[in-house]
């Protein structure tokens, strides 16, 4: 059974982006996996990181990730994919940024993240010896997408890759920013097609992240609207070969 390996920045960056796309590789007889790299709890968070679940209605007694990470064990059973693998890296407000805006400012030259994922994907690699891995291509330039591009570039994994493009980045502006726009230029776009029942199980899964519906798009209804608009496609740069069993539009 061929393995495939989502490498998700956040708690809810595959299943939005190329959540289709792995119930569809699971229904085909892929074993799939959904890593999240950076699900760190931290205690007592204080400025910027205790602002970002105060404003989502969470004190600051809650663990915040950890109701993140529960959230996203039930996406992945959403779409009929094994239990997900969480690694306790810490997000960009627990690493010195302060503000939302610096989040896509461009990286801290203090930001040891990039370093920090490099051992994580290598041995993400040599134990799950995977066939396909799927990833960001960054879209929207969050600084935690951009660490995860870079030390998976540097690593130039010889699996096949599908790059995803980041969602919903890629419908917040007409021209979001794509800082390995040249990156990713030379490499053929592919989309996939999702049936109805893999459209389903993406809408399911996507809503599981109940803490994150509303600030990213102002609820369940905003939530179907926008991935509706997605036309039951997912899109990607491939390198390598396209991977078996896939149905592409």
């Amino acid at each position: 059974m061929p393995t495939a390996l989502a490498l998700s920045p956040h708690l809810d960056d595959a299943a939005f982006s190329c959540g289709g796309t792995l119930a569809q590789l699971a229904h085909g007889g892929w074993r799939v996996v959904m890593v999240t790299l950076l699900t760190a709890s931290v205690p007592d968070p204080a400025g910027f990181a205790l602002a970002c679940q105060l404003d989502k209605g969470l004190g600051p007694e809650v663990d915040y990730m950890a109701l993140r990470r529960d959230e996203d064990r039930a996406a992945a059973d959403a779409l009929g994919i094994g239990p997900p693998v969480h690694v306790a890296l810490r997000e960009a407000p627990h690493r010195g940024y302060a503000s939302a805006p610096e989040l896509f400012a461009g990286t801290r030259p203090d930001d040891p993240l990039a370093d920090d994922l490099a051992p994580v994907l290598a041995r993400l690699m040599d134990e799950g010896a995977p066939d396909l891995l799927l990833a960001p291509q960054g879209v929207g330039g969050h600084v935690d997408h951009v660490q995860l591009v870079r030390a998976l570039t540097a690593l130039a994994p010889a699996c096949p890759v599908l790059w995803w493009r980041d969602f919903p980045y890629t419908v917040r502006h007409p021209d979001p920013k794509e800082p390995f726009r040249d990156t990713f230029a030379g490499l053929p776009t592919i989309t996939v097609r999702l049936s109805p029942d893999e459209e389903a199980a993406k809408h399911a899964a996507c809503a599981a992240y109940t803490s994150q519906i509303g600030f990213q798009f102002g609820g369940p209804d905003g939530l179907a609207q926008r991935l509706d608009a997605e036309g039951a496609r997912e899109h990607f740069r491939l390198a390598g070969a396209v991977p078996d069993g896939l149905i592409l539009a």
